[in-house]
Formats: structure tokens, C-alpha cells, sequence
């Protein structure tokens, strides 16, 4: 089943309660993705557990939070009793997955884990069934607005392939440069969880780009037999 992920970076960070509710409702986004920088792994700063659990009362959209953070092992668990309904850290960052996954699992979330562009799957092939979605970045991690990097396909090709042939249920996410120009093609290779940000908030009805890009990636899914 296809998911779109807003992302709040993309938002009005003076209203985001409001920006929040912009893209919710019937037939509206189904996470709220939130960007989570440290200014450590990534050279970026953004917001932290406080926004979140602010957040996580304002709307009824659950909310999807990308560490993209030294020592996530430390701090994930915090975004779940936050209210995070999904947690991803970076597998570059993380001591122990296993445990991280498991603990986040513990406390009520879905767990993920996020590659960057340059880290392969396949190292990871085991741990898949630990996760609950694995997140392919589509740029290098760290701004929001950067063009999507044709390059990765394949790499989403080969984990939908893994997943598929161990008879998960595991979701596969995309983030990065993802519009109505590229989504079709990460949807024709297995991707299913799709993270926008300009795409959606850089629109005058973010609702409205929210169910025409569900629509383009449902419609390029079934084109393919991917899902």
C-alpha cells in the first residue's frame, strides 16, 4: 500500500500545528515526516524531542521522525515516549541495531533504519527482519530541497528484491528529491512509503499534492507489479 510522508522541513516552522493539519485529514497524509538533525552526523540543526511531543498533541497525523543523529542508540527511545509512532535511525550511527530496533519495538513504534546514499543493503540483509521499514535516502542526508539522485534506483530495486525474498511486510521509504517528477519511478522500483517536502509544502493545497502523488505512485506500483 502506497504512503505519503509530508515532511515539516519543507514547513512553516512558526506554524507547524497548523502546517500539520494542511496536509491531514480524510485521504490525507498518512505519517508526518519530521526531520531530526544534530548538526553532528549531518551539518544541519533542527528540532528535538520537545517539538515532537508538541507535535504528536497537535495532530492527529502520526508522526514519523528521521534521526539523522550521533548516538541514536541513546536517544530513540526518547522520540517513542515522545509519541513518535515511527522511529528511523542511521544504520552509520547506530552502535547496536538489533537492540536499538528491538527497544524501539518495546515501547510501542515501528522501527527503521535509514541508509545513506553511499551505504549499501546488503551488509544489512540479516537485520531485515528486525525492522519494520528501511528507509533508502535518495540524497545525501543533512537539507531539504536538494534533486533526487537517479543512481539509487537500483539500490531500491535490490532491497525490495531482499524483502521480498525473505517474505517480509517491512515497508520500503524513500527520501530525497522525491515530486511528481520522480515518484513514479521509485514506485516502479518497490519503494511504497515516500517521504516529499517542497513537492507537498511548496504548494498552494498541500492536501491536494498529498492525493496526487498517492494517485502517480499507486497507479505507477500497479503498472509495475510491485505492489
Amino acid at each position: 500500500m502506497v504512503q505519503i510522508s509530508p515532511s515539516i522541513l519543507s514547513a512553516d516552522f512558526a506554524r507547524l500545528a497548523e502546517e500539520a493539519e494542511r496536509v491531514g485529514g480524510a485521504d490525507g497524509a498518512d505519517w508526518l515526516h519530521v526531520d531530526v538533525m544534530d548538526n553532528h552526523f549531518v551539518p544541519n540543526l533542527t528540532l528535538g524531542v520537545p517539538v515532537v511531543e508538541a507535535l504528536s498533541k497537535a495532530t492527529g497525523t502520526p508522526l514519523d521522525c528521521h534521526l539523522m543523529i550521533e548516538e541514536p542508540d541513546r536517544w530513540a527511545p526518547q522520540f517513542v515516549e515522545a509519541g513518535a509512532g515511527s522511529v528511523t535511525f542511521h544504520a552509520e550511527a547506530a552502535a547496536a541495531p538489533v537492540r536499538l530496533a528491538r527497544e524501539i519495538r518495546a515501547k510501542g513504534a515501528r522501527a527503521s533504519m535509514a541508509l545513506k546514499p553511499a551505504t549499501p543493503i546488503e551488509p544489512y540483509e540479516d537485520l531485515l527482519p528486525e525492522l519494520d521499514m528501511l528507509l533508502v535516502m535518495t540524497v545525501e542526508p543533512g537539507f531539504g530541497g536538494q534533486a533526487f539522485l537517479d543512481i539509487m534506483l537500483p539500490k531500491i530495486r535490490r532491497t525490495r528484491q531482499l524483502i521480498d525474498r525473505h517474505g517480509l511486510q517491512m515497508w520500503l521509504q524513500v527520501d530525497g528529491g522525491v515530486s511528481a517528477e520522480t515518484i513514479e519511478r521509485c514506485a516502479e522500483a518497490g519503494a511504497d512509503v515516500f517521504v516529499a517536502g517542497s513537492a507537498v509544502y511548496g504548494t498552494d493545497d498541500p492536501a491536494a499534492a498529498v492525493r496526487a502523488l498517492r494517485h502517480q505512485a499507486s497507479d505507477a506500483a500497479a503498472r509495475a507489479g510491485t505492489r
